[in-house]
This record gives C-alpha cells, structure tokens and sequence, in this order.
C-alpha cells in the first residue's frame, strides 16, 4: 500500500527570489525571518497560505514570500481578506498592514473585522509614523512627536491599537517587540492555530523616520525590567532578577516587589488570557510601566463562518425548496408550447 508523505517544510521554502527592499536595520526584516520561521511549524500546506496587504512600507510583505497574496489598496486589506477566506474555509489567510494603513484610512475594515471574528490572521507593524511617504505622523505617533507634517510637534493623541482592538472585542490580541524573533515566531503559531481573528502588534522600529520610538522598552540593556511577557496560567512576574510582578489594587494594577512589604510570589496575579471578561486585558494593554507583550488575550468564541452555516442550515431546514427547480415551479406557473 501506497503511503504520501507530507513534506516537513523549512522557512527557506517560504522565501523567494525576490530583492527585498526595506531600508537597512529595519524591523520589517525580523517579522518577514519571523513569520518564514513560523509556518513550517504551523502544518498548513504551502499552497494554502496566502498574505493580503494594503499600502505602506509593511504591504511590501506580499512580494516576498513564496505562497499566494496580494498586494491591496489602503486600508483596505481586510475586506479582501474577508472575501478570500469566506470563499475558501480551508485557506489561512495572513493580513499584513502597518499603523497608517490600518489606524487611518483603514479604521473601519479593521475594526469591523475584529468584530465580526471571522477566522483569520492580522499582523500590525506598528512604528508610530508613516514611513512609506517619508515621515508624517500617524494615528499612533506621540503627542508632541516631530515629523514631517508635524514640525513644532504632533498635537493629536495617539490610538492604541490594543485599546481600540478590544474594544471592538477583538478574541485575541498580542504585542511583541520588533527586536524578539523567537518570541515573535511563536506567537504567530499560537495565532494560526486560535480559530477566530487573531491580532498581532509589532512594536516595530523605523530606523529612517523614527529611530529608536520603542527603545525604553526594547532595549536588551532594559528589556528584562521594562516589559512583562505574559503567558496563560503563569503568575505575570518580570525583571532581570524575576523579582517584580503586578498585583491588583482597587481598581489599578501596581507593580510591586517580591519580599519587600509581606509580598510574596503568591499575591502576584495568574495572567488568564482566556477570560471571557476583557476587563483585565485592557488593563494590561493600558499599562505603560511594564509593558505588557505576549498574548494578552486569547478568548475563543464563534466565529463568522460558524455563524454564518449555522444559520443556513436553519433557513435550508425550514424551506420548501430542496433545489432550484422547486422555486422555480413553485406558486403560479404555465408552460408556453
């Protein structure tokens, strides 16, 4: 008897041969490494991956992987993404947009989207300017921020788009450093396999734009003591000596340190990204010191499609009509000779 043996694949047959044309040092490189990374380890079929962008420096992304895509309009990716996976179930389909592409002209199809949790993948490449168009400030820039269009600095707060994610209840949410490869390629893994909308925030540096806007974060001289990787079911400690955590104060959370003041590793709060309630996620998407990155939440319900079957199966169970000749002799008909 014949066996097929499925291909293990490396991130080699991810690539192509294609230039790669980001600027030197930028980010964009360790997401691309990234995500080739991370398919194999996925299980999905080659010639059923495929990457929708819209328009900026992160849409590039499209031209340089070696499965199916698209390069969109702005903003408008996740529509067509939409249309791609609700056509063909089986496919896992990747949205690659960065800040202005999704923030801005985009907001709509990107929030519309999280709602309406249809199963597929989106990751932001979030570097708080637009870069693509030399410089001008984003729906993510700092206020006070000087860009191009923003000599004298920004005026306009900035969206968060983890806030902005589930509050328009986005099922899965995570944020990474642009400069955590390993982290980053497991977080796309988890992502896949999460049925629903999974988001992913990549807190990505533009070294031509806006050189260094994560750095007091992303620094490997401070990583360790200013952000908290979260993960389910573990105790949300960090620091280079693991000696910090969060606890739950009225209705804040406050960083405290283990063995100063009767705290112990047993009063640090269990990070459950899997909580129904998005009370506590926002929390850690709010908060500035640590940063919180990891998978933030990570809360499956049903989905778009699921909805969508169901619904069709009630409609087709209650119907008349099996087939199209049952509508089409039903009511009045005569029959021209």
């Amino acid at each position: 008897m014949e066996t097929t043996i499925q291909k293990k694949y490396t991130y080699k047959d991810f690539g192509n041969d294609q230039e790669v044309r980001w600027c030197p040092g930028c980010d964009d490189y360790v997401i691309l490494r990234s995500v080739q990374k991370a398919l194999p380890e996925m299980g999905v079929k080659k010639e059923d991956v495929v990457f929708i962008s819209g328009i900026g420096c992160s849409s590039r992304f499209p031209y340089y992987m070696g499965t199916y895509g698209m390069h969109g309009i702005h903003g408008r990716a996740p529509a067509i993404a939409s249309g791609v996976k609700l056509a063909n179930p089986d496919l896992s389909v990747w949205v690659i947009t960065g800040d202005g592409d999704s923030m801005a002209i985009g907001g709509n199809h990107f929030i519309h989207v999280l709602r309406r949790n249809i199963d597929l993948n989106i990751i932001l490449f979030n570097n708080e300017i637009y870069g693509l168009t030399k410089g001008q400030f984003s729906p993510t820039s700092l206020v006070g921020q000087k860009t191009k269009s923003s000599p004298f600095g920004n005026t306009q707060p900035p969206f968060s788009p983890g806030e902005l994610a589930i509050g328009a209840q986005a099922r899965f949410f995570a944020r990474i450093g642009g400069n955590a490869p390993k982290e980053m390629s497991d977080i796309f893994v988890e992502a896949e396999k999460f049925k629903g909308t999974s988001l992913i925030e990549v807190l990505q540096n533009c070294v031509i734009f806006n050189d260094g806007c994560y750095v007091k974060y992303t620094d490997k001289t401070v990583r360790e003591d200013k952000q908290l990787f979260v993960e389910h079911g573990k105790p949300m400690i960090f620091g280079k000596d693991k000696n910090k955590g969060l606890v739950l104060k009225g209705l804040k959370l406050e960083t405290v340190t283990i063995g100063e003041n009767g705290i112990t590793e047993d009063d640090i709060l269990v990070h459950d990204a899997k909580e129904k309630d998005p009370t506590m996620h926002q929390m850690l998407v709010r908060l500035e010191y640590p940063l919180v990155t990891g998978i933030i939440r990570s809360f499956e319900d049903v989905t778009l499609e699921e909805r969508e079957n169901a619904l069709t199966e009630q409609i087709k169970a209650k119907s008349d009509f099996k087939v199209t000749n049952d509508l089409f002799f039903s009511g009045e008909t005569y029959q021209v000779k």
